[in-house]
């Protein structure tokens, strides 16, 4: 797999990222969102293969709740990265923090099993006091 110069790479992911859409909170009680994508898809760096997974994203919003239909076509835009697994967890958990600035936001992202592994990443995020 070719490297991309970081030029071409902060475009992409600011493509990625302009596809994130919110809404406005219907209260300013503390509630809790959670969102299950079950057909999460990346490709592995080092072997090219694809990597499936099930993505949780689990956040109590703030201002701002993140739109289903845009969140969707975001995760869709993985299907053709190269990017393992850690970095595509904490990279979500940085894009959606950036669009709806949560109060508290959790992101899990539990990867099918390939040779013989599954992996289970979390990356979590609590707005500043």
């Amino acid at each position: 797999m070719s490297k991309k110069s970081t030029k071409e790479t902060t475009n992409s992911r600011a493509t990625q990222c302009a596809l994130l859409e919110v809404f406005d909170s219907p209260t300013d009680r503390d509630f809790r969102i959670v969102h299950t994508c079950h057909e999460f898809t990346s490709v592995c760096p080092k072997t090219g293969q694809p990597d499936f997974a099930t993505i949780v994203v689990d956040y109590i919003p703030d201002k701002a709740c993140l739109e289903l239909k845009a969140l969707k076509f975001y995760f869709q835009a993985f299907r053709q990265q190269g990017i393992f697994y850690e970095a595509v967890t904490n990279r979500i958990l940085e894009d959606l923090v950036a669009a709806c600035h949560p109060r508290s936001m959790t992101i899990i992202g539990n990867f099918n099993v390939r040779g013989g592994f599954s992996s289970v990443v979390t990356a979590e995020y609590r707005k500043p006091e």
